[in-house]
């Protein structure tokens, strides 16, 4: 066992340089600018291709939680065995044993290493006395040092063992102020005597290098002889730290029975840093309370800040400032957003006081809404301190659209460094217990998640609970993960290379409707990880090729194609076809003239914009489409899945026709009504090779499979058809008969919800391509599903009853396009409205009592088709008219049905009220008064007859 060195006891009072005379040091040197991770590490292992970590010591792990810190050496098995990092305005070197650096054959890392931590160049080097050896090796060897000197003469590094603590603060500013500092120990003989529990707060060294993220752990680490590569080596995701969380758990959760989330909608938390964990998890294994150690100091995050300002969440919240506290006492600072918090304390007679962060406070409260104070609040975490803070990042997403929030988000600026990120969505649970130590769910961890997936998946190992169970939630985090800012993190880039380390070995699954993959397994984890480090990580898109045949399937390059696009929009945001495709993992370009870059215009690769995510099987990748910004006048894109080029035109754009050439495309089948020529499509580009198509006419496109496209020899036929369908739309609807941006109907081997469903664009399930394109369908049965989607489209809130009506009266524009344009009576459009069946449910809604809650679907829609067999069409184009010219519509259902019986019943000059309370409609007898006084009653009132049975 190596013998430690004595320790000194200082014989006078530390004297220190200020703060100016060390920054100056540091600035006025060659290394004026702070380096970056890489170029520090290679100025530390200048000219060294390995190290000898042999002899008569055993090194223990470092581990590393600092966005500044890195590893210089690991070991064969991913132990980090030396450090470095950057603390204010200085630094420090951590070695794993106290022999390591005094051993000869580490002479030119010393070297370097002095170098490195001087703030100049000329910087005086000073060593404790239990260096001694180590100023032996470095005198013997030509290099000037001060030995046995205390850190109080005028040095610019100091070299010392890691075992006593008394001048540890005077460390911390030492360092802080501009100074260098070299230390070296291990700590799993002192855990012997201490616990291993405590090594990361109380083991002297750690005292000192923990401010910088470099802890010494209990953790005996390999010997052996470890090659230095060029590049900095990544760091394990995970190294046992020895703190005992379950003991945390129980002193935060100690007498609390509930959260109270009334009226509270928090977002999920992020848990990722190895030294951070879940508090509070929901139903749905969302994280909503967090916490972390960091540095010398602690955090906890509540992912809304109601939780910390309410009355009923008082036990939690001493809890956390005790737990905050450690014992320190001292007084907690409590930001402007928290009087609750404020008030809470002043009953428990625990010091406090309304103020921002300033000296002298132990635990500091705030909200997650605003980064002002990130610098101070890392300083105060990092040298002792404890954060509680709050707040949820969904309102911050609503605004900042296109914006990440896990990166963006004020308070995501500084929880990241904590190992804590707040999503920018809402929580979608609807329970949140109290879970106690001990708890699976509290287990959860990121990085912990990722290393046991790596580790088993790359060993063709099946996964075990309660880690089989995590795999959905470990895809969603790794692509938030990967949005933090890692370029200047040795600890954020790690996880990206472990990441790409392995789908590398793992590959790209296939995926298909005859290959599906169940969403909560390894093979969707791979789809997530690799869609997210192709768009995030540029170096991964090289390792496509290599990863899964599928890209490398040749597609055939247009020669460069220049397009005219309608950059004028009155509607909402449009999306502009190209009749190109990019084919997956392949970039396009994209020249844009200059005068539309503060347009707001962006390139979208992909039209199948359905988020697969809360799936439970996959039969395509869950996110297939991807989005840039035109910001410049050349714009590259590429995606990994590929797919069909949009430029997407914002809404109350005025820019006009504008040409963009596009390089690198491969053509599709695209037929636009009124302009393509039938030989043309019939010849030549139909046959064009990119697998998805385009029909467009006027107010309608459709999108489909290329072979399923091609089967289609007279597109002009059919698109007059739609054209007239969508006229048709327009009519009943009494709008504008050009739409301002044309319908889209998309067809996908899977769809997020049903057979088809509406929005912008339209989907539907590649099975209902035929009630698209099959015009002898069209003449024999009509068109059902797809109309209705686009009557969801033009269904008003002011005349909708939901849930009720929501799928009943879209159907009127099902029933009026098949009958007005293709000739198709109701009872062949669809066999849920054959007489009979429309009267034996009418009978069968009756003999129930006629009650709201059962009045849905087609029960719904039959009083529509009733009115509109009794009086026509041209009563709901007039209605709907005038719903569009009202102010002042009512938004519950009683109001809005009773609105809608009154307006009915004035344009068809009848007392409709009977008729509509036989339905079950709650018309209140003020209403049915009126109409009774106001209008003739309805004698041919078709509820009659069931009403008399």
């Amino acid at each position: 066992m190596w013998k430690r060195w004595q320790q000194q006891v200082f014989l006078k009072p530390p004297r220190h340089h200020s703060g100016e005379d060390i920054r100056a040091l540091r600035y006025n040197s060659t290394q004026a600018v702070p380096m970056d991770s890489q170029a520090s590490y290679a100025s530390l292992v200048k000219g060294i291709q390995s190290l000898d970590v042999t002899g008569d010591f055993n090194p223990c792990q470092l581990l590393l939680t600092g966005d500044r810190a890195f590893p210089v050496l690991l070991s064969s098995k991913d132990e980090v065995l030396i450090a470095a990092s950057q603390y204010g305005e200085g630094r420090m070197v951590v070695f794993a044993h106290e022999a390591m650096p005094v051993l000869p054959r580490f002479l030119p890392l010393i070297r370097n290493a002095l170098e490195w931590l001087k703030p100049s160049s000329t910087a005086q080097v000073g060593v404790h006395q239990s260096m001694a050896a180590l100023s032996q090796v470095l005198l013997s060897n030509g290099v000037k040092v001060h030995p046995g000197v205390p850190l109080g003469d005028p040095l610019g590094v100091y070299c010392l063992d890691a075992y006593n603590g008394d001048q540890a603060e005077d460390l911390v500013r030492f360092v802080k102020r501009g100074g260098g500092l070299l230390i070296g120990g291990q700590a799993w003989h002192w855990s012997y005597q201490h616990g291993e529990e405590n090594v990361l707060m109380e083991f002297p060294g750690n005292w000192v290098t923990s401010v910088a993220g470099v802890y010494f752990t209990a953790n005996m680490g390999e010997n052996g002889i470890f090659p230095v590569p060029t590049e900095m080596p990544r760091l394990p995701l995970i190294t046992k730290s020895g703190l005992d969380i379950q003991r945390d758990l129980n002193s935060l959760l100690n007498g609390v029975t509930q959260f109270d989330m009334y009226d509270k909608i928090p977002s999920p938390l992020l848990i990722h840093g190895n030294l951070a964990f879940p508090v509070a998890v929901s139903d749905s294994d969302e994280t909503f309370i967090g916490a972390a150690y960091y540095g010398r100091g602690r955090v906890v995050v509540a992912s809304h800040e109601g939780l910390l300002n309410t009355d009923s969440m008082q036990t939690f919240l001493l809890n956390a400032i005790r737990w905050l506290m450690a014992g320190k006492g001292g007084k907690v600072g409590v930001g402007s957003d928290f009087y609750g918090v404020h008030s809470m304390l002043l009953q428990a007679m625990i010091p406090c006081e309304l103020t921002s962060l300033q000296e002298g406070l132990s635990v500091y409260c705030c909200s997650a809404y605003s980064d002002d104070e990130m610098e101070k609040i890392h300083e105060f975490v990092s040298e002792g301190g404890g954060l509680l803070i709050g707040g949820h990042a969904w309102y911050w997403t609503y605004n900042h659209p296109n914006s990440s929030a896990i990166a963006q988000f004020p308070g995501n600026k500084i929880l990241n460094k904590f190992g804590i990120g707040i999503f920018g969505e809402t929580s979608n649970s609807k329970t949140y217990p109290v879970r106690q130590a001990g708890d699976e769910s509290l287990n959860y961890n990121f990085q912990k998640m990722l290393s046991y997936f790596k580790e088993q998946v790359e060993n063709n190992q099946p996964l075990h609970p309660p880690y089989s169970q995590w795999c959905k939630k470990l895809a969603q985090d790794s692509a938030a993960f990967l949005q933090i800012p890692a370029a200047k993190s040795p600890i954020f880039s790690s996880v990206h290379k472990h990441m790409v380390e392995l789908v590398q070995r793992c590959g790209i699954p296939d995926i298909d409707a005859n290959n599906p993959i169940k969403s909560n397994s390894d093979k969707a984890v791979l789809l997530y990880m690799s869609w997210d480090l192709y768009n995030l990580m540029p170096e991964f898109q090289s390792l496509v090729p290599c990863l899964n045949q599928h890209f490398t399937k040749p597609f055939p390059i247009a020669s460069p194609q220049t397009i005219w696009i309608n950059g004028t929009n009155n509607g909402n945001e449009a999306w502009r076809s190209s009749g190109m495709y990019v084919p997956p993992a392949k970039t396009v370009t994209l020249i844009f003239p200059s005068t539309v870059l503060d347009a707001n215009l962006q390139v979208q690769i992909g039209c199948h914009s359905d988020d697969l995510s809360k799936a439970g099987e996959l039969q395509r990748p869950p996110v297939v489409v991807r989005r840039f910004q035109v910001k410049s006048p050349r714009v590259e894109v590429s995606s990994l899945w590929g797919g069909l080029l949009y430029i997407i035109v914002p809404e109350k754009s005025s820019i006009g026709f504008i040409y963009i050439t596009i390089e690198g495309a491969t053509m599709a089948p695209y037929f636009k009504h009124g302009e393509t020529s039938i030989r043309a499509w019939q010849d030549t580009i139909r046959h064009y090779p990119a697998p998805w198509a385009e029909l467009e006419t006027e107010n309608v496109i459709l999108t489909l499979p290329s072979d399923d496209a091609r089967k289609v020899d007279d597109p002009e036929t059919l698109l007059t058809t739609w054209a007239q369908m969508m006229n048709a739309v327009t009519k009943l609807a009494f709008i504008p008969p050009v739409f301002p941006r044309p319908e889209r109907i998309v067809t996908d081997v899977q769809i997020s919800a049903g057979w088809m469903h509406s929005g912008y664009p339209v989907m539907s399930n590649v099975g209902g391509i035929e009630e698209m394109v099959n015009m002898q369908a069209f003449k024999t049965k009509g068109t059902w599903g797809p109309i209705h989607e686009l009557g969801h489209n033009q269904q008003q809130s002011g005349w909708e009853f939901p849930p009720h009506t929501t799928e009943a009266t879209c159907n009127l524009w099902s029933v009026y396009v098949n009958e007005t344009v293709l000739n198709i009576p109701r009872d062949k459009a669809h066999p849920e409205l054959k007489p009979c069946l429309r009267k034996q449910r009418i009978e069968d809604y009756l003999q129930k009592g006629a009650q709201l809650k059962d009045f849905d679907v087609f029960t719904a829609l039959e009083p529509y088709l009733q009115l509109q067999e009794a009086f026509g069409w041209e009563p709901y184009i007039h209605i709907f008219a005038e719903y569009q010219k009202m102010t002042k519509i009512p938004n519950d259902n009683k109001s809005k049905m009773n609105l809608w019986a009154e307006t009915f019943s004035r344009r068809v000059n009848k007392n409709l009220g009977p008729f509509f309370k036989a339905w079950g409609w709650p018309i209140e007898d003020e209403v049915s008064w009126k109409l009774a006084k106001t209008f003739p009653s309805w004698e041919e009132d078709p509820m009659k007859q069931y009403l008399s049975l």
